[in-house]
């Protein structure tokens, strides 16, 4: 299946301006092609391509609507790391893996405090077409841990952070969610006062087993436990 990105209304498929570029540039298709569209809410167009000039349009043949999402939904809200190609990384690895939701957090020991957010919006559409999602993930802006935590349910968030002083229990251990919240701290992890913040919210702490994980790769590691749950 050859995906692409665009608007879906009224029967009709538009593709994103980008996508065109690469479709006549890049991969110097030719008419006739059959091509997919979706819009990243589920929607999808199918159809043959149509090459006029530069311009690259799709006749429809067929739109589904309402294909089925992910589930359960996985919402990770993880620090920036101060290598920027990890952080990169892990969005690109947990968007193949399912995740329904990204927010980059500014805790008290993150050292990166810019991120270029629609570069990560860029990165996530592109996983998602590759791995064949009619639904793209939500990435949003960088906030501050506890403007985070206003609007959490701490029945269904979790946090993962290395304090073995702090009783932890294991991800085969939490219930089965329709919607699952987790915080992955920074290099260095969560400050103390951060924890006894999160732990007053009634989050509950988890681990994720005996080694100590790089920021990046208990992300990957999250989404692959709610790839495979």
């Amino acid at each position: 299946m050859k995906l692409f990105f665009g608007e879906i209304s009224n029967g009709k498929a538009i593709i994103n301006d980008e996508e065109q570029q690469h479709i006549v540039k890049v991969l110097r298709m030719k008419d006739g092609e059959e091509i997919h569209v979706t819009d990243g809410k589920g929607n999808v167009a199918s159809g043959k391509l149509m090459i006029e000039g530069k311009k690259a349009n799709i006749e429809v043949s067929e739109i589904k609507t309402n294909t089925p999402d992910f589930n359960p939904k996985l919402h990770i809200a993880i620090a920036p790391t101060k290598n920027i190609d990890r952080i990169e990384f892990f969005v690109e690895k947990a968007v193949e893996m399912g995740i329904s939701e990204i927010t980059i957090l500014q805790t008290e020991k993150t050292e990166r405090k810019n991120i270029n957010i629609d570069k990560l919006r860029k990165q996530a559409i592109a996983a998602s077409k590759q791995s064949l999602r009619f639904h793209f993930p939500v990435i949003n802006d960088l906030i501050k841990l506890p403007d985070f935590l206003k609007n959490i349910n701490p029945e269904t968030t979790f946090v993962a952070h290395c304090n073995e002083s702090l009783e932890r229990i294991e991800l085969k251990d939490i219930p089965h969610l329709e919607n699952i919240t987790f915080l992955i701290g920074p290099e260095g992890d969560f400050s103390d006062k951060e924890i006894q913040l999160l732990a007053e919210k009634g989050i509950k702490a988890v681990s994720l087993g005996n080694q100590r994980l790089r920021t990046e790769t208990a992300g990957i590691f999250v989404a692959a436990w709610n790839y495979l749950t």
